[in-house]
Order: C-alpha cells, then sequence, then structure tokens
C-alpha cells in the first residue's frame, strides 16, 4: 500500500511541476490505529498470580476448649505466623518464634527451612491446651507401609516428621517412628460412643464393631474384617444409603462390591439411627459420555427428574434399632411426590479440631425432628418423630402461594420451645412456639431480613443472629451480627459498621471474630464482646503486593430497577489505568438468581469475572435484579415465579442505561453480557430478548431450556400446577418459556460453552440452544469443554482466554488473537519442561 501510495503522489508531484511552477499541492494518507484489547494487563491477575500476592483475608479461629482462648493462623507477605489470643486477658501472642522453631526443626529432618518458609501442617492443641503437634513433610522418599504392589510407581513417598511443642517452655520435641495415621474412611458412619460403624455394601446396609473398624481404616481389605448385614431387599435406586448413582460404568464395576457411605444420623445415646431411603427406581435415566477418559469413552448413568415430570423419587424415613438389628418405615405421607429430610444436629465450634465427629440427629433420645415439603414447595412441615412409638406429629405448617423456604429450627431446652425461621409475614423472621408447635411470640420483626441461627443462651433466654437491610443508609445485603430476647425485647447490634460482616461466635456466648470489609476497602479483623465491645484488633489484609501492581478497588453503586421504584445494588469494576477522558465497552456479568445474585459485598480476590476482565479495557458491572436474592423481601425474591426466563432482563438493561446516563465514560452502544450456569442462560435471553441492546455475549453450561433442567430448581423457582381430579388423583403441570423459543432473534454476536460431562446442567442444554440457531440460520460460535464437569474444571483458564478474545473481537474490535494459534498470555506462564 505504501509503494502505491508513493508512487502516486510522485506522479501527481511531477505532473503539477509540468503545468504550474507557483502551485504546491500535499496530499496525505490518514492512518487509524487499529484497536487494541489490553491483554497484557489482564494477565497479571490471573488466579495464579493473585494467590501469591493476595494473602489471609479473614481470621478463622480455632476455640480451645477449656477456655475462652483461640488460636488462628495468618498470611502476610512475610510468610504465615501462629498466635493464640486470649479474649479474657485482651493478650495475643505469637504461639511459638518462628525463626528459633524453625531451625530446631532443621536440625531434626535436615531439610532447611526458615522463618518464612514453615509448612506445617496438621497443628494441633493437645488435651491440657499446653502443648501443640504438627506435622512437616521432608524431602526424604520411603516406602509406604501399606503398599500392595511394591513395584508399583507410587510405592514410594515422602517421610512425615511428628513434632511436639511445649508452648511454655518453647521445646520441640521429634516423635519418632512416626506413621501418619491414615485418613477414616468416608463410608464410614461412626456412632457416638465409637462402638459400631453402619455403611452400605451392595445397596444394603451392614455394620462393624470398633475393633473391626480399626482394622478397616488400617487396610480395607484386610480379610479378617469382620462385618454384619443389617438390610437384604436393597437394590439398584432403591438402596439404603449410597448406589453409585453419578459413577461411570467402569467405576460402578469396580466399586458395587466395595462399601459405600450410608449416610445415617444417629441418637445421642448411640441406641438408634436414622436413614432416608429413596426409591428412584422409577425416575428416568440421563447420561453423559466422558469423551476423554483414558481407553474407551465412559458412560455415566444417572436418575435425573425433569420438570413436570410424573416419575418422581420416593423418600421414606427408616429409624433403626440397633440393640435389636431391627428397623420400621415411619408413616410421613401427607403430600404425593412429597420430600422429607432429617436435620442434623448443630456441632459446637469448639470441636471443629476433632478428629472424630459423629453425625447426630436434632433432637434427644426419644425425639427427631425432621421437615416435609410438598412437590410444589407451597406448603412446608416441621415434624417430630416419637423413637418410643414410631408416630409422626406435625408441630408447625408454613403455607404459601410462591414456594417456602425453610431452616433448621433451635430447640431451646431440649425441645420443650422451638425458634423457627419463617417468611409468613413478608419478611424473614424468627418466631416462638412452645414444644407442641403452639406460637408463643414473634421474636424479630420489621422490614429487615434475618438469615441465620448463631447461638442460643437459653439460661438468659437470648438469641443471637444474622441479619441484613435493618441498618439505615446502608447497603441492605450487609450482614450483621444481632442479640434479642426470646420475647421479642432489647435487640441489639453488636458489630456496627457499614461493612460487610462475617461473624464467628465462641460456644460460651462471651466472644466473637468480626471480620469485615466492603468491595472498595482492606479487610480487617477484630475480636469483640458480646455486648458490642471491641475487645481488640486483630488482622488487617496485607494487600501491599496487590496494590503496587496498580489495583484499584471496584466501586459499589445503587440505580432503580426498571419500575423505577425498587432499588438495586451493584459493582462497578475499571481498567487500573482508566482514563475518563474515553469511552469504554460495558460487559456485565450475570447471576438471575433467585438464590444469589452473584454481586460482591466484601473484598474478593475471586477477580476472573470481574476485575480481570475488565483489564482488557472495559467497564465490567454486577448488580442485582428483582427475584434475584433470598437475602431481601419475600417479594423481591419471587418477583420472577412464573417468568423465570425474562423477570431479571429488564433490571439488567436498565441499570446500565442509568450508568451510561450518569457516566460519560460508558458507551452504551456496545453493551456486552456474559454469565455461568443460570448466568449462562442469562445473558443468552438478553440477546434474544433485547436484540438491538446487547451486542455480544458469552453463555457458559447455561441452563438455557429448563424443561430438562432439574426438577426441584425449576419447579421451586418457575412454579408447577398441582392438579387434583375428581376422582382425587394428582398430577403436576409445567411449563416455561425457553431459549430456544427466541433463536430467530439473536442479532449480536454470541459464544456458547459448555463441559460434555455436566450432570448438574446437561449439555444437551447448551447443544439444544445451538440447535435452534441453526435452524434460524444464525451466525455463532460453540466451545465443547473435552471431560469437563459444570465449573469447567482445569480448562476454567481456557475458557477464561476464549471469552476475553470474544468480546474484544465484538466490543472493541481488536481482532488480533484470529491471527494468532496459540493462547499467548495463558502459555507464557506454564513450565515448559520438555
Amino acid at each position: 500500500m505504501k509503494k502505491i501510495y508513493f508512487l502516486f503522489l510522485l506522479t501527481l508531484i511531477i505532473g503539477f511541476e509540468a503545468n504550474s511552477q507557483t502551485k504546491t499541492v500535499t496530499i496525505t494518507e490518514a492512518i487509524t490505529t487499529a484497536p487494541k484489547a489490553n491483554y497484557q494487563l489482564a494477565s497479571r491477575f490471573s488466579p495464579a498470580k493473585l494467590k501469591k500476592i493476595v494473602y489471609s483475608t479473614v481470621v478463622d479461629p480455632h476455640w480451645l476448649k477449656l477456655n475462652n482462648k483461640f488460636w488462628y493462623e495468618y498470611e502476610t507477605a512475610n510468610g504465615k505466623q501462629w498466635y493464640l489470643v486470649d479474649p479474657v486477658a485482651r493478650n495475643k501472642k505469637k504461639i511459638f518464634d518462628n525463626a528459633k522453631l524453625a531451625a530446631g526443626i532443621t536440625t531434626i529432618v535436615r531439610d532447611p527451612f526458615d522463618a518464612q518458609h514453615l509448612p506445617l501442617e496438621n497443628l494441633k492443641f493437645s488435651a491440657n491446651e499446653k502443648q501443640i503437634s504438627f506435622e512437616v513433610r521432608s524431602t526424604i522418599d520411603e516406602l509406604k507401609k501399606d503398599r500392595k504392589d511394591k513395584k508399583a510407581a507410587d510405592s514410594m513417598q515422602k517421610k512425615i516428621f511428628y513434632f511436639n511443642y511445649d508452648i511454655a517452655t518453647a521445646k520441640l520435641t521429634e516423635v519418632p517412628n512416626y506413621t501418619k495415621p491414615k485418613a477414616k474412611p468416608s463410608w464410614g458412619s461412626v456412632a457416638p460412643d465409637s462402638s459400631a460403624i453402619i455403611f452400605t455394601r451392595k445397596y444394603n446396609l451392614y455394620w462393624m464393631d470398633k475393633e473391626n473398624y480399626k482394622k478397616a481404616v488400617k487396610n480395607e481389605d484386610d480379610s479378617t474384617i469382620v462385618e454384619h448385614q443389617l438390610t437384604k431387599d436393597g437394590v439398584k435406586f432403591y438402596s439404603y444409603g449410597s448406589d453409585g448413582d453419578g459413577e461411570n460404568n467402569e467405576e460402578i464395576e469396580k466399586n458395587d462390591k466395595k462399601r459405600r457411605g450410608a449416610y445415617v444420623l444417629w441418637s445421642p445415646n448411640s441406641k438408634y439411627f436414622v436413614l432416608d431411603r429413596t426409591d428412584s427406581r422409577k425416575v428416568k435415566d440421563l447420561w453423559v459420555i466422558n469423551n476423554v477418559a483414558p481407553g474407551r469413552p465412559t458412560l455415566e448413568t444417572y436418575k435425573y427428574q425433569m420438570p413436570g415430570e410424573a416419575e418422581a423419587p420416593r423418600d421414606e424415613m427408616l429409624l433403626f434399632d440397633f440393640a435389636a438389628k431391627s428397623y420400621k418405615k415411619l408413616n410421613t405421607a401427607a403430600f404425593k411426590d412429597q420430600s422429607v429430610s432429617v436435620w442434623r444436629a448443630p456441632s459446637l465450634n469448639k470441636d471443629r479440631d476433632n478428629e472424630f465427629r459423629p453425625s447426630i440427629w436434632l433432637g434427644n433420645n426419644s425425639k427427631i425432628y425432621f421437615s416435609r415439603s410438598s412437590r410444589d414447595l407451597k406448603r412446608v412441615d416441621v415434624c417430630t418423630v416419637d423413637i418410643n412409638t414410631g408416630a409422626v406429629k406435625s408441630l408447625i405448617e408454613e403455607r404459601f402461594n410462591t414456594y417456602v423456604e425453610i431452616n433448621r429450627p433451635g430447640l431451646v431446652n431440649d425441645g420443650k420451645e422451638i425458634i423457627h425461621w419463617s417468611e409468613r409475614d413478608g419478611w424473614a423472621h424468627f418466631y416462638l412456639f412452645d414444644g407442641n408447635g403452639k406460637l408463643k411470640n414473634q421474636i424479630t420483626k420489621g422490614a429487615f431480613h434475618c438469615e441465620s441461627i448463631v447461638n442460643i443462651d437459653e439460661k438468659n433466654r437470648v438469641l443471637y443472629f444474622t441479619a441484613n437491610g435493618r441498618e439505615l443508609k446502608e447497603n441492605p445485603y450487609y450482614l450483621h451480627l444481632y442479640r434479642i430476647r426470646f420475647d421479642g425485647t432489647g435487640m441489639k447490634l453488636l458489630n456496627p459498621g457499614d461493612f460487610d460482616h462475617a461473624v464467628n461466635l465462641n460456644d460460651e456466648n462471651r466472644f466473637f471474630i468480626n471480620n469485615f470489609s466492603r468491595v472498595n476497602t482492606v479487610p480487617k479483623s477484630v475480636l469483640m464482646d458480646t455486648h458490642g465491645r471491641k475487645v481488640m484488633d486483630l488482622e488487617t489484609t496485607d494487600l501491599s503486593l496487590l496494590m503496587a501492581t496498580g489495583y484499584k478497588f471496584p466501586e459499589p453503586f445503587k440505580v432503580k430497577a426498571d419500575d423505577g421504584i425498587t432499588d438495586i445494588f451493584g459493582v462497578m469494576y475499571k481498567p487500573f489505568n482508566f482514563d475518563a477522558t474515553k469511552k469504554y465497552p460495558i460487559i456485565e456479568y450475570v447471576y438471575p438468581g433467585p438464590q444469589t445474585e452473584a454481586v460482591n459485598t466484601a473484598f474478593s480476590k475471586s477477580m476472573d469475572r470481574t476485575d480481570r476482565l475488565a483489564q482488557f479495557g472495559y467497564i465490567v458491572i454486577t448488580v442485582g435484579n428483582r427475584g434475584g436474592n433470598p437475602a431481601r423481601s419475600k417479594w423481591y425474591h419471587t418477583y420472577g415465579y412464573g417468568n423465570l426466563r425474562d423477570y431479571g432482563l429488564a433490571d439488567k438493561k436498565a441499570a446500565v442505561e442509568q450508568l451510561a446516563d450518569r457516566y460519560p465514560f460508558i458507551d452504551v452502544e456496545k453493551v456486552g453480557i456474559t454469565g455461568h450456569s443460570g448466568g449462562g442462560f442469562m445473558s443468552t435471553a438478553a440477546m434474544l430478548v433485547y436484540p438491538d441492546f446487547f451486542k455480544a455475549a458469552v453463555s457458559n453450561a447455561g441452563n438455557h431450556d429448563n424443561s430438562i433442567y432439574n426438577r426441584w430448581w425449576s419447579e421451586k423457582h418457575h412454579g408447577v400446577k398441582e392438579i387434583v381430579s375428581a376422582k382425587g388423583d394428582t398430577t403436576f403441570k409445567y411449563s416455561i418459556d425457553k431459549n430456544p423459543d427466541l433463536a430467530k432473534n439473536l442479532k449480536g454476536h454470541l459464544l456458547l460453552m459448555a463441559g460434555d460431562v455436566d450432570n448438574n446442567v446437561h449439555p444437551a442444554n447448551t447443544i439444544r440452544m445451538a440447535n435452534a440457531l441453526m435452524r434460524a440460520g444464525k451466525r455463532f460460535e460453540f466451545v465443547i469443554m473435552p471431560g469437563q464437569r459444570h465449573a469447567f474444571g482445569d480448562l476454567t483458564e481456557y475458557g477464561f482466554w476464549k471469552l476475553a478474545d470474544h468480546f474484544n473481537k465484538y466490543l472493541i474490535g481488536d481482532f488480533s488473537s484470529a491471527n494468532h494459534v496459540d493462547l499467548v498470555e495463558m502459555d507464557r506462564e506454564i513450565e515448559q519442561k520438555k
């Protein structure tokens, strides 16, 4: 081009000179620079790199048993430190001197360690809480003692050293001839007194005693293990415990004769246990094929009920008398195609480091608490079972015209009173019932959302709970800790501050850790007491290396929903080299809900879909929508009931329009949208419902056809109609709008991605969408992630760069990636060892 232009210009000059010596003409060529996405900046914030510059963001306490003390581990740019905190004495100190401990370990292990590189594993306090123990993995190779094949490639392991450390004397002692205990088998449901272990084999229940279980822990194939059969009529898909549902054909063949988990819940005294048994034999099969499995592709067959299908699983509740080795099926029937679920008793915070934590039912030695739900979820009962008689009693009934949410109730004085969570007045609140299910009083009330029971102080009749939306002038999603008397008086905010809070309360209800931040603040952790007083500062997250990269916090915002009334909240992410004089395309990262809106309220080091994406040269936003989140009113949460495809789209569009009016740097003519799972479904729907507004989308693992997504999510959030005939027969009718119905509307640039062994949102959802687009004569892109489940696994990074290329082409106009086969920014982070 330049050569042709030069010859043309030369000809013009010569021509003009020949005809006139007084006139000069200059011709110049306008050269425009092709737009470029900032691949280099985006590559600096990959998950792998962020792990090296963002460290601990919360204090995660290990409460001790003998007092109110706790210990925690915290990492900064200077390495890890281990601290012991005494709240009563307001004292925080290091458990050991890192440098001295590293020297002592180095002397014994003969591998080099220093204060900043101290890889302690499985740190635990002794029973008297005066010593700690921990493990250190060395570079020394040794033979595995339990190896089956001495010539196998995996017959070697790195030697592990085990140490005791006395806190008062700072004395380090190696435990000689240490063999790391094998992990407890996942199949064992151990009784609270450890006398018996329940498991499943060949679809039936078996048990073994403590001594034989010890043998199984050492070697599951020990031929001297004695086990006893409890049931004999279990079959595939109507088993007692696990039946291998979800295993592929090769795994089933290998595992069918092995032990599997039974998932029972025990009585506190170990005399009884309860089991939810499900008959799924009539539920229709679904399949995925792993095309990249070693050898032949493998087929995975699993039961999967789709919305509206008559073939439903049948739940049964079985109560076993272990001493008598007998059981009875409890009469829990109330609704057609109902679901039953036994609640597990809450565990103590101080027990988190226990090697053995039994699974105990909610209740006592004579009573079990469970929930019973109708298929349409408009009716839910809180029930009890009398262990001695087997009688089932409905205590609390919840009824609603959309769907009912249920949480585990709090028991007071062994069930003499019940604290029940309910949305019956349009907001989530707590109610006090007597032991027979009679309402005594509403504990909390008002236009705010109560989230969960944190603890119950029976002696002082005080409830500790988390809630959001009560504090005026705050983002209504910011969570706080409160206390209130059972009679509804004396409600007190315990951790004030315009932040999102995460708490950990000790079992004695005296002290709690308060971790707090916003998306635009550095996370901090403090110790507080249950009067709301700060005891001491604990930690401030070290973001020094992150800030050195040029990182800038995102910006929270508030706009109106499409109705012009409802406030919706979001976060804006900008390029770190942002220039307010430029125009930027805008991308929405979306998830429709209704269980969450995927809008961060606290600082997060997961930046792939937001901060990192913005670095290519975008404004990226996340924003809520009516119907998107349960943490507001029941009206807000169920707004999309009956309109599950389209309910959130108008709000997403309205948010971009308002922000573009507010900020001139947003180019409202270049709007992209992306999401995963429900967000994959929503992003494609946006392209089809508003084809002239949304110009490009990347939709990952989307449930584009909710008539083939799982019954529980689709029927719950969209609704299913229960029809009772004149004869009393009950059937269910389901109908929903689907993305493929609108394929003819596509105008913009769409990229679909799906994992081919996704057994959550089946790849048929995306394939049906692709089929509809092809038949409508549309150009689009379709990427299959081979061998990947719903989240894309180890191809997540590849998926990110495919997403980026798509938006960069069609929003920024950078088609340079089309000239490169290699994903350079991803590949340069991989060590080329061959």
